[in-house]
């Protein structure tokens, strides 16, 4: 039983060393990823486009049959020891294989179970924080998730520095031994956190919440609220889909964006790049620190707000200096959905975080392969256009979101 913050710190410490071996394990492959197929596999253009659709729908299907389990049976700290070493026995394998059938069997069995180390992470955190009020557990997973998006600003260049001396073998090994830390330290610190309350749990007699001394948590959990109704649930995750797609279609469209439109260089993109990452970590902090205070629906919906004013900006830009200026409007926007939205889909389902963390994870990849054919239709037209249409899936994010006011129980 927890009975002070140490004891919450010492729970949290195993899941931040996680957070980010699996956040530095995608980040030193993914995005050389094409390059790999295209030069290491020789696979054609079919085939890859084959890999990197198959991929996130597997992963997809995966960590669904994964979340459920974990809220039916109390085997959270056994998946993320499973998922770690999946990942490793994948990179690793990774390293040597270069048939391109068996690489695509890989991904969609192995590597995509491997996948689901993110949502048990965090599904992990809620299940273990159940016992606190829910403006403290926002702000722990939005913590945990800052140091996630830490681990994907250092990890692509760090990726570059290896491929380049050591190729793409070096790269999946360095990807296989950031898995197998997290394997050995969920085997070794995490052990499987206490049941989710049930809706009808008491409340122990004594002192009220804000009653107890500071730095003291509740002896006993407090009773959970129902679960969202459905209609609002599947709302609220198309909404964000929508939300989520912008992050891939404006980085896909960017490097374009600025050498064709602008008339900047390779360079320019790193910089906007950098900067955003370097403005996302501090305020996904803020906003963490915010939830203890505000209601996260409104830091939501003040995130979709941000993001349709960003990529609106990115439309009418005529110079790079503009991207960059706009770059706190667009940080604050990542801030808000993806470190406050893992909490909101969690307070919908307050007994099920392990399908709450997928649903919500599931909106990401989703958004991503929307992404792919949204920018060829960009491309067509001109790439521009790719920052008008991320501004109206903010706004019609947006929009689902506020149509489930009525029903939400956050």
């Amino acid at each position: 039983m927890l009975s002070d913050l140490g004891a919450l710190r010492r729970l949290l410490l195993p899941l931040a060393v996680i957070c980010v071996a699996a956040g530095l394990s995608g980040a030193v492959f993914s995005p050389l990823l094409s390059l790999f197929l295209s030069t290491e596999v020789q696979a054609s253009p079919a085939q890859i486009t084959m890999f990197l659709v198959a991929s996130p729908l597997a992963s997809v299907a995966v960590s669904t049959v994964v979340g459920r389990l974990s809220d039916r049976y109390p085997i959270r700290r056994i998946l993320l020891v499973a998922t770690g070493a999946a990942g490793a026995a994948g990179m690793a394998a990774t390293a040597y294989v270069r048939d391109f059938w068996f690489l695509l069997l890989l991904a969609v069995t192995v590597t995509a179970f491997a996948q689901t180390t993110f949502p048990q992470s965090f599904a992990y955190a809620r299940q273990a924080l159940a016992r606190v009020d829910s403006g403290r557990s926002a702000m722990a997973i939005s913590t945990l998730r800052t140091l996630y998006s830490a681990a994907w600003v250092g990890g692509p260049p760090i990726a570059a520095v290896v491929q380049s001396v050591g190729g793409f073998r070096w790269v999946y090994l360095l990807a296989a031994a950031a898995f197998a830390a997290a394997t050995l330290v969920a085997l070794a610190w995490l052990a499987e956190p206490p049941p989710v309350p049930s809706a009808a749990a008491p409340v122990a007699a004594g002192p009220a919440p804000e009653a107890l001394p500071v730095g003291v948590l509740p002896d006993s959990p407090p009773p959970l609220r129902e679960n969202a109704p459905g209609w609002v649930l599947a709302v609220t995750i198309m909404g964000f889909t929508l939300l989520q797609t912008p992050l891939t279609l404006g980085l896909q469209a960017l490097p374009l964006f600025v050498i064709n439109d602008l008339h900047g260089v390779t360079r320019d993109s790193g910089l906007i790049l950098g900067l955003c990452a370097a403005l996302e970590i501090p305020l996904m902090l803020a906003s963490g620190a915010l939830a203890t205070r505000l209601p996260l629906r409104g830091l939501v919906l003040g995130g979709a707000v941000l993001g349709m004013l960003y990529y609106g900006l990115a439309g009418l830009a005529s110079q790079v200096w503009m991207l960059l200026a706009g770059q706190m409007l667009n940080a604050g926007y990542i801030a808000a959905v993806t470190g406050i939205g893992i909490s909101y889909v969690q307070d919908m389902l307050p007994r099920e975080p392990g399908r709450a963390t997928t649903l919500y994870s599931n909106t990401y990849t989703i958004g991503a392969v929307l992404a792919g054919p949204l920018l060829g239709v960009a491309t067509a037209v001109g790439v521009r256009w790719a920052y008008p249409m991320c501004a109206g899936l903010c706004a019609c994010g947006l929009v689902l979101l506020l149509v489930t006011r009525r029903g939400y129980k956050g």
